[in-house]
């Protein structure tokens, strides 16, 4: 069954254009549109689809302020920013609000599929574009990471491990196995390190990790209900 998605724009052209490329690919269907981020909201709440593909600069209620909405709503939905920028300002924003994925509007169609099946299977992307820039702020030391390094520090070094894990991508059971740990274990320590830092989802968790230096950008996970 196909997974379904809400497309927010206040762009008939874009939105046209992104259905177009869904339903070409044959595994998405559109089951509703809006054009500003309280119409998403309330859309949402009605259509509860499985994705929405939102915009960042909508009108009125902006994406980032309805992705924290849809968030607080409809947590079996997942959301992906759609930018023309990629400043970090607005990926960490977008980040924080708990959006899963954070692509760019000039990406290739192949990168925005890749960004809704990743998502669709729970895990979170970032435009290639994004993350390359984000990480070659860090490795010159554009980015001040001193404020999040003395957050880790409340960590232990297993919970070190397993978040460093967790944000390049390793599903729960991959964790398992490889520090020789029982399933609910890892869980457990996904849970308090979420508790220490802050944060509410893996998107969070990475960012966090990202800032800090100890693992590159991005991330795919296994289903976020564990996280909670």
């Amino acid at each position: 069954m196909p997974f379904e998605v809400l497309l927010v724009d206040d762009h008939k052209i874009m939105r046209d254009g992104i259905k177009a490329i869904l339903k070409h690919a044959g595994e998405f269907t559109v089951v509703a549109e809006a054009e500003d981020g309280a119409e998403a909201v309330q859309v949402c709440k009605r259509t509860t689809p499985d994705i929405v593909v939102m915009d960042i600069g909508l009108p009125g209620l902006n994406g980032i302020e309805a992705t924290t909405e849809i968030n607080r709503h409809c947590p079996g939905t997942r959301v992906i920013i759609l930018s023309m920028y990629d400043d970090e300002h607005s990926v960490v924003s977008a980040i924080r609000s708990g959006a899963r994925a954070f692509v760019l509007k000039r990406a290739s169609d192949s990168d925005l599929l890749d960004a809704l099946r990743t998502v669709a299977k729970g895990g979170s992307y970032l435009s290639p574009q994004v993350s390359d820039r984000l990480l070659s702020r860090i490795q010159r030391g554009d980015l001040e990471s001193k404020p999040v390094s003395s957050a880790l520090e409340g960590l232990s070094p297993r919970e070190l491990q397993v978040l460093r894990l967790v944000a390049e991508g390793k599903t729960s059971k991959d964790i398992a196995v490889m520090l020789d740990l029982g399933l609910q274990t890892v869980r457990s320590y996904r849970k308090t390190m979420m508790k220490k830092l802050g944060v509410n989802n893996v998107a969070g968790l990475t960012q966090l990790a990202l800032a800090a230096g100890i693992t590159r950008f991005g991330a795919t996970e296994d289903s976020p209900v564990e996280a909670q």
